[in-house]
C-alpha cells in the first residue's frame, strides 16, 4: 500500500463577488481563518500581488500563503468573477469543510472541487 505524504484540494469559483476578490484585506481574512479552520500553522504572514494589468480577462490579485504543512495559494480573474485555489497540506484536512468555507467566503455562485493525494 501507498503511504499517502498529503492532500490537495482544487477549486475553481465561479461568479464570485467582486469586492471581496478585488480586495487585499479580504484575502488575507481568508488565508488566516482557513488556516483556523483547517488547523494548519501559517508561516508568515500571505503574499499578494496583483497580477496581469492591462488585460481585463486576467487582472486581479495572486496570493501565496506558506503553511508549516506546505501552502494554499490562488489567483482571482477580476473581469469574470472567477477564483481559481490550490490547499495543499501534508497535515490532511477536511476538504468539503474547506471548499464549504470557501465557496461562502467569496460568495461564489457556482463551484468545482477536485482532490488529489500525494
Amino acid at each position: 500500500m501507498r503511504k499517502i505524504y498529503g492532500k490537495e484540494l482544487i477549486l475553481d469559483l465561479y461568479d464570485c463577488g467582486p469586492k471581496i476578490i478585488r480586495s487585499k484585506k479580504k484575502i488575507s481574512e481568508y488565508c488566516n481563518k482557513l488556516c483556523q479552520l483547517i488547523k494548519v500553522k501559517k508561516y508568515g504572514k500571505p503574499i499578494i500581488e496583483r497580477f496581469g494589468e492591462n488585460t481585463l480577462w486576467k487582472e486581479g490579485y495572486s496570493f501565496f500563503q506558506f503553511i508549516e504543512e506546505s501552502s494554499i495559494s490562488g489567483h482571482f480573474l477580476e473581469g469574470e468573477n472567477i477564483a481559481y485555489l490550490n490547499i495543499f497540506s501534508c497535515k490532511l484536512f477536511d476538504d468539503k469543510i474547506a471548499k464549504d468555507f470557501t465557496k461562502k467566503f467569496f460568495k461564489a455562485k457556482k463551484i468545482k472541487n477536485r482532490v488529489l493525494t500525494r
